[in-house]
């Protein structure tokens, strides 16, 4: 009963990070711009879900809001970048399909424990 309990209450603590963005590649700066931004995100964690969208798993509130401020910091000068966060909760209602069939979506990552 208590296990249930902290499972419930996780799905609400536990959150998604989800980056979109639309950046500019017509110059040759702009195209380095793209790559050194996706790759920053890479670096901190986040994986392509889809093509311009990248998510993160966050164990808390205060954990999104590093990796928040952290993407702040490197923003490309040019383009459109949406930043939002889901509970663990929203997120397993999300439905992906690819073609006409359903899949299933990312796991949520192992946390490593350390006492």
């Amino acid at each position: 009963m208590i296990r249930e309990l902290y499972e419930r209450i996780d799905q609400y603590r536990i959150l998604w990070i989800f980056i979109s963005f639309d950046l500019p590649v017509e110059t040759k700066k702009d195209r380095k711009n793209y790559a050194r931004f996706r790759k920053q995100l890479l670096k901190d964690g986040f994986s392509m879900l889809q093509f311009s969208l990248y998510v993160r798993h966050c164990n808390s509130s205060e954990n999104a809001d590093v990796h928040r401020k952290r993407v702040k910091s490197f923003l490309p000068p040019r383009g459109e970048i949406a930043l939002y966060t889901l509970t663990d909760k929203q997120f397993g209602a999300i439905e992906f399909f690819r073609h006409e069939f359903k899949v299933e979506p990312p796991g949520t990552p192992q946390q490593l424990e350390l006492f």
